[in-house]
């Protein structure tokens, strides 16, 4: 590794248990509930967004009782022809020395006028109006396509609510929802230089991302955990990871249906004529369990660090990154 007076970037891919998932949709085709999806060669993927994994993020930290700025708001019957939608509310004018997701995830004030006039009075004329997000996350793509699956559900027809007036034309209605049933995977990353200021609150992030669940979707009647079965790390001085951020593959099914799951990275890491720094490289979870015991030894002697468990890896890869910040 290289010496303490040079900063680290750390970059990451986390890969999901599988389950089946209805939730990470889009938009709504009259009764039928859409996933997104992205084309890869002939088939397509089901994606979920970063924007969706950052605020099921923000709602860890803050459920860890850390200083959070940002919150969602309820809908609420509001007034007159109001309409209810999602909205978010700042308790203040953002300040990354106080409010963690401020210091994580940034912010935008898009103002002019009057608004900007009242934020030069409230906080001067040099106050900045934009900040970059520390944690960069692109989208995370399930690990097997979409087949065109769907399920069906009953909606009730609703009679003698109190908020709603009956009429002829109220009827039940047929839900048709696209399911999946796969894992997904995602990268991130951080740059040392962003992270010095607030190592615990980044060792915190790391803990979250180790424990990433409620990712926004379906109205959250679907439960599927973000949270790790495998994950990669590699902590360098470069700008760059230098391999396949997307990196895990389906290599089929075994005698019980059971899916196999391989990486790039490994063959990567194996390849004498690559000759990549293997003290740069951590992996742990499911991965590095079914490992066969030769393989094993061959990433050892490359000085690779191999954790059976991903959160006590992504303790591990904090206490490395972070050093005595």
């Amino acid at each position: 590794m290289p010496g303490n007076n040079v900063s680290l970037n750390l970059f990451a891919t986390v890969l999901t248990y599988p389950a089946p998932t209805a939730n990470y949709r889009g938009e709504s085709e009259l009764n039928r509930t859409v996933i997104q999806k992205v084309t890869d060669g002939r088939f397509e993927y089901p994606i979920i967004s970063p924007e969706a994994m950052r605020n099921a993020l923000r709602e860890a930290l803050r459920n860890y009782g850390l200083p959070s700025n940002r919150s969602r708001l309820e809908p609420v019957a509001g007034e007159g022809e109001q309409k209810q939608q999602l909205a978010v509310t700042y308790a203040e004018f953002p300040d990354p020395n106080r409010f963690i997701d401020d210091f994580l995830f940034g912010y935008l004030l898009a103002v002019k006028g009057k608004d900007l006039e009242k934020v030069r009075k409230e906080r001067g004329k040099d106050f900045p109006l934009k900040r970059d997000s520390v944690l960069r996350m692109n989208l995370a793509k399930g690990l097997e396509p979409y087949r065109h699956d769907a399920v069906f559900t009953q909606s009730p027809q609703f009679k003698n609510t109190p908020w709603k007036e009956d009429r002829a034309d109220t009827t039940s209605a047929l839900l048709h929802r696209e399911t999946a049933v796969t894992a997904f995977q995602y990268p991130f990353a951080l740059a040392g230089v962003d992270c010095k200021g607030k190592p615990d609150w980044v060792r915190s992030l790391l803990r979250a991302i180790g424990e990433l669940s409620d990712v926004a979707g379906n109205h959250a009647r679907s439960y599927y955990e973000m949270a790790p079965a495998s994950v990669s790390a590699r902590l360098t001085p470069m700008l760059v990871t230098g391999h396949d951020t997307y990196h895990f593959r389906l290599d089929g099914r075994g005698p019980d249906n059971e899916r196999r799951v391989g990486s790039s990275l490994l063959r990567d890491l194996l390849d004498d004529e690559l000759n990549l720094p293997g003290d740069q490289f951590h992996l742990g979870g499911q991965l590095v369990r079914d490992l066969p015991t030769e393989v094993k030894s061959k990433l050892t002697a490359k000085n690779v660090s191999l954790e059976a468990d991903p959160r006590r890896l992504l303790e591990s890869v904090a206490d490395k990154f972070l050093g005595d910040a």
